[in-house]
């Protein structure tokens, strides 16, 4: 069979939770479908990164280099440009969109979504599988991240994803989603919840090490965006309530995006340079060598469709903190302190019991291990995923 695959959207040297499923996807796949990726530059940069190669690549277009990529007039500028890349590339090989049996877009912007949309009206035979990762919060409401100024960007998010959200709505054959409360957005649809997974062999591996860490240089750390979605500069806030119980906390924080100006200059202002330190971006083999430095990992997020970031932590036997969020209950059951949503004191209060109280850490910690090396196999989850797209 041969599957079509528009990864047309990436933007920046990050990582996102749709960019990991793919990558996952391909690699477990690879052997037992015929794929074709139409990919912009920043996406074959992934690929390359993970050494994506049994699979055929067609450049739609080259690397975004704006410095300020992350403005809203350029993150709008860029959609619109690669839009169009996308289309006219999807435009200028037909013959591979006609000989293929499925199509997924690998997310709901766009860049993604509107080549998608465009093949299954050429070939109305392609099965279409729309990845629909993260539905936008109504901009008003109350479970919405952005506030005050930034709300303009919530409205702006919100009602863009509306036509993307009837179009597939209408026209997908299959959803995926990252989770349990998005299914009731696509009735009548075969919806398939991804949720997510950890490369579980490298975790197992690491089990002897995560076991012999005695003195972590980190007491927590964080890796995901830096957006607004993933409760980053809350979690300066929280962080500051700790070290005010525990001056000598260190957090470092994994990760890049829109918010690391708004990041570095609130660690500025609250007295905390000593206290938090910024990596940016980093790969695998890094972020594990944090992992095995830490003492748990913190998913402050006040908007999300799951977490997979707080996963990887997990398999390195990390217990974690976040907030009790409805995406987050059947992702993680246990190994995990559950804090009431947007409550920054009992947040950082929770912090500082896994790190005073060492039955409870030692609890929280085996839970997250056991949860994660049990469940959360890309393996295992691949498999099914494909059973019920390609075997149904």
């Amino acid at each position: 069979m041969n599957l079509l695959i528009i990864a047309n959207n990436n933007l920046g040297n990050g990582l996102s939770g749709g960019d990991t499923i793919l990558i996952n996807f391909i690699k477990h796949w690879q052997k037992k479908l015929k794929i074709t990726v139409l990919a912009s530059q920043e996406t074959i940069n992934i690929f390359n990164r993970h050494q994506l190669s049994n699979i055929k690549i067609i450049k739609t277009d080259t690397k975004n280099t704006n410095p300020n990529h992350f403005s809203t007039f350029n993150i709008l500028k860029h959609t619109v440009r690669r839009t169009i890349k996308g289309l006219k590339t999807a435009q200028k090989h037909g013959n591979i969109i006609n000989n293929s049996h499925f199509i997924y877009s690998a997310s709901d912007f766009y860049p993604d979504l509107l080549p998608a949309f465009y093949s299954k009206l050429i070939n109305p035979k392609i099965k279409w599988i729309a990845g629909y990762y993260l539905l936008a919060p109504p901009p008003f409401s109350h479970s919405s991240p952005y506030k005050g100024i930034n709300k303009i960007k919530g409205i702006l998010y919100w009602t863009m994803q509306q036509p993307s959200l009837f179009i597939v709505k209408k026209w997908a054959d299959f959803v995926l989603v990252t989770s349990k409360p998005d299914t009731k957005k696509f009735p009548h649809k075969k919806v398939i919840i991804v949720q997510g997974g950890v490369d579980i062999p490298n975790s197992i591996t690491c089990k002897a090490q995560v076991t012999r860490r005695e003195k972590p240089q980190y007491d927590a750390c964080f890796m995901g965006r830096f957006h607004f979605q993933k409760g980053v500069l809350e979690l300066i806030d929280i962080w500051k309530k700790v070290v005010a119980q525990k001056p000598n906390a260190k957090l470092v924080m994994i990760g890049d995006g829109e918010l690391m100006n708004k990041v570095k200059n609130k660690i500025k202002k609250l007295g905390l340079k000593n206290n938090i330190i910024l990596t940016g971006f980093k790969e695998n083999t890094q972020t594990q060598n944090i992992f095995k430095q830490s003492k748990m990992i913190l998913h402050p997020a006040t908007f999300d469709s799951g977490g997979m970031s707080a996963a990887q932590g997990m398999a390195y036997k990390l217990p974690a903190v976040s907030f009790d969020l409805e995406s987050l209950k059947t992702y993680y059951p246990k190994g995990i302190l559950k804090t009431p949503k947007y409550d920054l004191d009992k947040f950082a209060q929770n912090i500082i019991k896994l790190l005073d109280n060492p039955t409870l850490y030692k609890k929280t910690s085996k839970d997250a291990y056991d949860l994660i090396i049990h469940t959360w196999d890309w393996k295992k989850r691949t498999k099914r995923i494909y059973q019920q797209i390609f075997t149904a």
